[in-house]
């Protein structure tokens, strides 16, 4: 089909270079106000470039573009209202150029000739056409009704994050109107938020919304990207989780079905926090696609060595290159627009060491985009979360990043793991298990992994499990992962996952097996949100979701990723079980100084062996020792918190520490407010003196309070 683009004559003398993107002219002489366009892109690798554009009801016109020695190309076109469509390309050689007059019928651009992407989609557009067979990009309007929305800007500490996926998340929500599930209203939906603030939830983390593409391979295979990490547009959103009826209305009704969203989040209390993919695009490797960056300037915006060949650190094919300053510039542009237009209020950077890799393609823990970030108005005061690693060499970062941001503590995840999961399984077989000094590390935050980059233990994102990788009910189900229905024979996904299925693998109706799981997963849950940081929950972990072994669930848009709502005895009493760990949590930080734990001068760690005598090298070193108590709070706070672990087969009497009264008379009482055995309900309540015996069953912790 062989589309006619018209366009009349022009002057470029209101152009400007920037911004880069889209916008509304400062003139319209003549013209309706919002009809004419000022248009500017970074096409680095283009002489001559046109925008072709179709406004709505109209027919395709051009404009060829004026460029500068820095690679911007810029114009102002008219008829170009909100709402149109458009794209960029290389102009042929006898385009006009800039002011002239077009004939009124040129056969320009073939759209069926060779099945490709005609146009180049804008790095800068709003939002993503997908018609006619090829993408385009969409003019937009900010134009939003907040009202008195307001950012909720919870505290660092009492901050608890909850990683969900718009669609999976609602889907099968039975109290959710059919026509919203698995979308951006679903999400915000009564029933919804009325689940996250029960629960104690502050931050919702989404994965990508932005526009993603799925990878043909898995087009081939029948399956889809469904956790989005393919983003093909930074500055649009996935229209496919909006609702039917807001798709069918267009790219600005998409954008009000999401602020409504986020505005009806913010009442309730709940941050937005979105999860960001600036590392690589949808154009995959150089046999890929060319969509849009490949065509303006691959050069420029992908990381190449000196041969021109790609360089990758994503193991997606290509590397955006952060050494180069306009990707900089498209990536605080984007961070920012997000937070001033959507009101966002936080990023989780996929792997984020990409982001800070150097000319010399070497972490730079103050390079240029950090600068950016924290120079920035707008993205200093959100929160910022990185996943501290990439592929490349030097790709394992944790605690280097700089004040600021708070990092995904992989060690965390892994000593926890360790000692309630492998370390058990090792137990259960007649082996010996770890020594308890690596789980203390992760309950006091981590303190000297984030020391030297000068942050607190509250740069420590504490986290179990997250979208890659098993649930906690599968991690303490299966020994191995099961990947099948992913296409590749089992081989994706990592296989060291420190799980442990307690002694039949997967589903089972056995009630032993299925008792000393929920006792693992009370464990693991009170661990986190016991320990110092910035603890994440990981959607439906909350009530025993499971993938049935998949630990690598990105191509799998079905119920065996979407969050389950069946009440079960086993799902309520898990989830009984988290919201009761939340509040204390809760309980015991308003308790205390508005600026603990970070001061490390008054507040105070004290460990304890189970003779409630302070522990010793000899002990942290003992492999065979699984106990430990730990007093924790503050010189001026009211309250003070004992953690006691029994990460041993055995029921054992541990003797609470000797602690006096804050006047110095008398011994404390301990309050138990906690244990994860199945006796909580039973023992809740017991009051144990300083120095006197409780009982602490095997495998359980238990929490008190002075």
């Amino acid at each position: 089909m062989v589309m006619p683009l018209l366009d009349t004559a022009l002057t470029v003398d209101d152009s400007q270079a920037f911004p880069l993107g889209v916008r509304e002219a400062r003139h319209a002489p003549g013209g309706k106000s919002g009809s004419r366009a000022s248009v500017a892109v970074y096409a680095p690798g283009i002489t001559t470039l046109e925008v072709a554009y179709q406004a709505p009801g109209q027919s395709w016109r051009l404009h060829a573009l004026s460029a500068l020695p820095n690679g911007i190309h810029h114009g102002v076109a008219d008829g170009f209202p909100v709402g149109t469509r458009y794209g960029f390309r290389a102009a042929p050689k006898a385009s006009p150029k800039g002011d002239q007059a077009l004939p009124l019928a040129v056969p320009t651009v073939d759209f069926d000739a060779d099945g490709g992407q005609p146009l180049l989609l804008d790095p800068y557009g709003r939002a993503v056409d997908e018609r006619d067979g090829f993408l385009t990009s969409v003019r937009t309007s900010s134009d939003f009704e907040w009202g008195s929305d307001q950012k909720p800007d919870t505290p660092w500490r009492s901050t608890i994050v909850y990683e969900a996926h718009v669609r999976g998340q609602s889907m099968l929500h039975p109290d959710i109107p059919e026509a919203l599930r698995g979308t951006y209203a679903g999400m915000a939906h009564p029933a919804m938020i009325e689940h996250l603030t029960g629960l104690g939830i502050t931050a919702l983390q989404l994965l990508p919304v932005h526009f993603h593409l799925d990878e043909p391979h898995l087009q081939n295979l029948g399956l889809t990207n469904y956790w989005g990490y393919n983003t093909a547009a930074f500055f649009a959103l996935h229209p496919a989780y909006a609702t039917k009826a807001a798709q069918e209305a267009g790219p600005q009704a998409v954008q009000d079905e999401f602020k409504d969203m986020v505005k009806l989040l913010h009442a309730a209390g709940i941050e937005v926090i979105l999860d960001v993919v600036y590392n690589h695009t949808a154009e995959g490797g150089p046999d890929g696609p060319t969509l849009s960056f490949r065509g303006l300037g691959e050069q420029k915006y992908y990381r190449t060595d000196g041969h021109g060949k790609y360089v990758d650190t994503t193991g997606c094919g290509n590397t955006l290159n952060f050494a180069e300053p306009r990707v900089i510039q498209m990536v605080v542009d984007s961070l920012k627009y997000w937070v001033d237009e959507f009101h966002i209020d936080g990023f989780r950077f996929d792997l984020a060491v990409t982001l800070c890799r150097n000319a010399a393609n070497e972490f730079d823990p103050h390079h240029d985009f950090l600068k950016a970030v924290a120079g920035d108005p707008s993205l200093s005061k959100v929160k910022l979360f990185a996943e501290p690693w990439d592929i490349g060499y030097g790709g394992w970062q944790t605690g280097r990043f700089p004040v600021g941001w708070v990092d995904w503590n992989d060690h965390y995840r892994d000593a926890v793991r360790s000692f309630w999961v492998a370390d058990r399984a090792a137990l259960d077989n007649g082996g010996r298990g770890g020594s308890v000094a690596r789980l203390a590390d992760a309950l006091s935050g981590s303190a000297s992994l984030f020391e030297p980059s000068g942050r607190t233990r509250l740069a420590s994102l504490n986290y179990i499990t997250a979208h890659d990788g098993f649930t906690m009910t599968d991690l303490v189900s299966y020994d191995r992962k099961h990947n099948e229905a992913n296409g590749e024979q089992n081989r994706d996904g990592h296989g060291d996952n420190r799980s442990y299925n307690h002694g039949f693998e997967g589903r089972t109706e056995d009630e032993d097996i299925l008792a000393r799981r929920a006792q693992s997963k009370r464990n693991l849950m009170a661990t986190l949100m016991i320990s110092l940081g910035v603890p994440m929950i990981t959607a439906g972990d909350e009530l025993g979701r499971t993938q049935q072994g998949n630990n690598n669930a990105y191509c799998q848009d079905n119920p065996l990723t979407w969050v389950d709502w069946t009440s079960t005895p086993e799902s309520h009493a898990m989830l009984r079980s988290t919201k009761r760990v939340i509040r204390l949590r809760g309980e015991f930080l308003a308790a205390q100084p508005h600026d603990y734990p970070v001061r490390d001068a008054r507040s105070y760690l004290y460990w304890y062996d189970r003779n409630g005598q302070p522990m010793s090298m000899d002990r942290w070193n003992d492999n065979g020792n699984r106990v430990v108590q730990l007093l924790l709070g503050s010189d001026d706070g009211p309250v003070a918190g004992l953690i006691v672990v029994n990460g041993g087969p055995e029921d054992i009497e541990v003797t609470l520490p000797r602690v006096a009264n804050d006047d110095g008379t008398g011994k404390r009482v301990f309050d138990l407010r906690l244990t994860t055995s199945e006796l909580h309900d039973r023992r809740q309540g017991t009051l144990v003196a300083s120095g006197e015996p409780d009982e602490v069953q095997a495998y359980t912790i238990n929490i008190y309070r002075t």
